[in-house]
């Protein structure tokens, strides 16, 4: 039960920070809050991806500065759904279908990405994506930008059909930490052919 506690309050944690997020009128105040908790989260928290033996040096998730410029208002189309499964170890299966395509990342970024509804109890959207820095730069099985599921929500799409997206905020899955955990990855066809230097990034060596 020890460990069902410590998630439940990981997860708490995550969702609050990002209702601050959601709530904040700075962006780039609220970009370093997200940076910060997470640093303290990572190197504190049980539930942390972060090998028990590595946290007393783990100086926290490394990003790049925050840009301005990567915090894109996209539109947003439908498109026809087409179901994903992929194998997540110790935790079965997951399955997501496409719902959305962006609109409005093509000319900087070389792609646009596809939005995934996680299917299962309640549900959620996902959004991992790959880009030019993958592999180098950033992790290479891409990272994450939304997962309302685990409470990683920088707000919605807008009435009028808009969404931003604030790559500052992209995050590495937990598979980059640690081989205990089995992630699903951007799919082929969200990876981008520009380079978003943006949020979570590998360490400077």
């Amino acid at each position: 039960m020890e460990d069902t506690l410590q998630l439940w309050d990981w997860r708490k944690k995550i969702a609050d920070l990002y209702h601050q997020i959601r709530s904040s009128t700075d962006v780039s105040a609220a970009w370093r809050l997200w940076r910060d908790t997470r640093s303290t989260m990572f190197r504190d928290h049980p539930q942390s991806p972060i090998e028990a033996a590595d946290r007393h040096v783990f100086e926290g998730p490394k990003t790049f500065p925050y840009d301005p410029s990567m915090r894109i208002t996209v539109s947003i189309e439908t498109v026809a759904p087409e179901k994903i499964t992929v194998a997540t170890g110790a935790d079965g299966e997951l399955s997501m279908r496409s719902f959305a395509r962006t609109c409005g990342l093509e000319e900087n970024l070389g792609g646009e990405l596809t939005l995934y509804w996680i299917e299962g109890y309640g549900g959620g959207v996902f959004l991992p994506f790959a880009d030019a820095t993958s592999g180098t730069e950033t992790y290479g099985g891409g990272r994450y930008l939304l997962d309302t599921i685990k409470g990683a929500d920088v707000g919605g799409a807008r009435p009028d059909g808009t969404l931003v997206l604030d790559f500052n905020f992209a995050y590495f899955p937990s598979c980059a930490y640690s081989s205990r955990y089995v992630c699903p990855l951007a799919p082929s066809g969200n990876r981008l052919k520009g380079a978003v230097r943006a949020g979570e990034r590998h360490p400077e060596h």
